[in-house]
């Protein structure tokens, strides 16, 4: 069964396209990594069920038309319409094997972090917990051995360095942002 924190959100079904069973998403990624993903998942009634991409063409920048493996008709993809599209973290995660040179974090979602241990200069300050995307300014929610938590900025700039591998993100803080607030 396929919980949500096996997820990744990578975009939104918008609605139906033609009759034929095409469906429009936008897309929270680069649109060319869909087709790379072993299938999209959605909530259908409180359980994450997969779908599998039998066709994909680029509508724009980041909108595509998908044709989704057993759906032939504008009803069989009005179920789909409206819901958040989701990734399995584990694709994301045979991606980043695949091209480790070449991935930043601008090209990753920023929900495929929760999970990974968060250092600063090296010290342990948490696991990330949450991303917390409420204002512009996008915060990690991280939460500490003790329990308690504390929101860090997700800006490149305080990106050290990631270990995709081992689930591990260094940042560069500020000195005292840490003690804001707890």
């Amino acid at each position: 069964m396929i919980t949500r924190d096996q997820l990744i959100e990578v975009g939104h079904f918008n609605k139906a396209h033609g009759v034929n069973g095409e469906v429009n998403a936008s897309l929270l990624i680069d649109i060319d990594l869909i087709a790379k993903l072993s299938c999209v998942v959605c909530d259908m009634d409180g359980i994450y069920v997969p779908f599998f991409i039998e066709a994909s063409r680029p509508k724009g920048a980041t909108t595509m038309l998908l044709t989704i493996d057993g759906m032939n008709s504008e009803q069989d993809v009005s179920a789909l319409v409206g819901k958040d599209i989701f990734a399995l973290k584990t694709d994301y995660d045979k991606l980043a094997d695949e091209q480790e040179a070449d991935v930043d974090a601008d090209e990753l979602p920023l929900d495929y972090f929760i999970g990974f241990a968060m250092t600063d200069h090296g010290e342990p300050v948490g696991e990330i917990a949450d991303i917390d995307d409420s204002t512009d300014n996008v915060l990690f929610v991280v939460t500490r051995s003790d329990g308690s938590t504390v929101t860090v900025p997700a800006v490149d700039d305080l990106i050290a360095s990631m270990d995709l591998e081992h689930h591990t993100i260094d940042m560069e803080l500020p000195d005292g942002l840490l003690t804001i607030n707890h």
